[in-house]
């Protein structure tokens, strides 16, 4: 219980202090983007709880592991599969409680349903890394020189004033929803338009949240019923399109193919057939007959390939040959010549 109190203190300074540093890099990162100041977050304070939440989760469970392997790759690894649960899981819950998508990677390599991707996530893999070698030993080191009393009083003033931000977004980010909702609009445009008309009379805080996630895109049972009829049409003109170019691709391999090959194809099929009435019936003797000659003329067709395919092996390996022979002459003479030009020169 006494260890209990610092632990419960530090990691609640620990995750108002990365949830502040969050907002800190998105404010700026918008700014470079949109050219003017953007509040990110569905909170009013200056914070983004999904940076405290992760940096706090990759720290805990390093302290777990930390026993067992604390290399820099299982720190690598564990933020990098840590931080993209909490915000594939942040994305999710939103989307599902607010019918409103506030970040999609949809466009982005590697993506996971346009929640998380791959770029994202090596960068929350060397910022865990960061944050569990080095800022958490020195923030640690920092807050133990701080008395508990003023660890516990601060952990406590910090948390009360999060949960009543939370508590008083909850209740505006509800009214958006229910202006979503309310929406007949088939396109998140639309939509935006609507939601922003409805906040431009109330007050700052109300305006805020249209203002902080200008990419936003809303996703009501409409549209996500539209989507789907795309998505079906898509697909369905794809295979339509798929097998009209295998049909092309057929016709076109069967005008193109040499008659050498139906020639073989169709001896082939007749011997299969020869082969068929055989088993079918016995053979009267003109037909046994028959069959030998074409047994006699395929075993010579046969026989003038092998000496085909043998003649041009041979062919070709003398051509090989003059061609090496031709290079060793052509070698020899410029080593005579260089040998020659050496000996006018003495």
């Amino acid at each position: 219980m006494d260890n209990l109190i610092p632990f419960l203190c530090d990691h609640v300074l620990l995750f108002i202090t990365f949830s502040v540093a969050g907002w800190c890099m998105e404010v700026f990162l918008k700014y470079r983007e949109f050219h003017r100041f953007i509040n990110r977050g569905f909170l009013v304070g200056p914070y983004l709880p999904i940076y405290g939440f992760g940096a706090v989760s990759v720290t805990l469970v390093m302290e777990l592991l930390g026993a067992f392997d604390n290399s820099l790759g299982t720190t690598f690894v564990m933020a990098f599969v840590v931080c993209g649960v909490i915000e594939y899981l942040a994305s999710y819950y939103l989307e599902k409680r607010f019918h409103a998508r506030w970040w999609d990677y949809t466009g982005k390599p590697m993506n996971l349903n346009g929640r998380v991707w791959i770029g994202n996530l090596i960068l929350f893999g060397l910022g865990g890394t960061v944050i569990v070698k080095v800022i958490d030993p020195a923030f640690f080191s920092l807050t133990a020189r701080i008395p508990l009393p003023v660890r516990g009083f601060l952990s406590f003033a910090l948390g009360t004033l999060f949960a009543a931000d939370f508590v008083f977004s909850h209740f505006i980010m509800k009214m958006i929803k229910m202006g979503i909702e309310s929406s007949t609009a088939d396109n998140t445009e639309a939509i935006g338009r609507e939601i922003r008309l409805m906040m431009s009379d109330k007050t700052i805080f109300h305006q805020r949240f249209v203002n902080a996630y200008p990419e936003v895109v809303y996703r009501t049972e409409r549209i996500n019923r539209k989507l789907n009829e795309i998505r079906r049409e898509t697909e369905e003109f794809r295979n339509e399109i798929s097998e009209r170019l295998d049909e092309e691709r057929e016709a076109l391999v069967y005008r193109l193919e040499p008659a050498a090959f139906i020639k073989n194809d169709i001896i082939e099929k007749q011997t299969a057939l020869i082969d068929s009435l055989k088993t079918a019936r016995e053979l009267t003797d003109e037909e046994s007959t028959l069959m030998a000659e074409i047994d006699s003329r395929l075993v010579q067709l046969s026989s003038r390939e092998n000496r085909l395919t043998r003649i041009v092996s041979v062919i070709r390996q003398k051509l090989d040959d003059d061609a090496d022979s031709e290079t060793e002459t052509a070698a020899a003479a410029e080593e005579g010549a260089v040998s020659d030009k050496v000996n006018d020169t003495e």
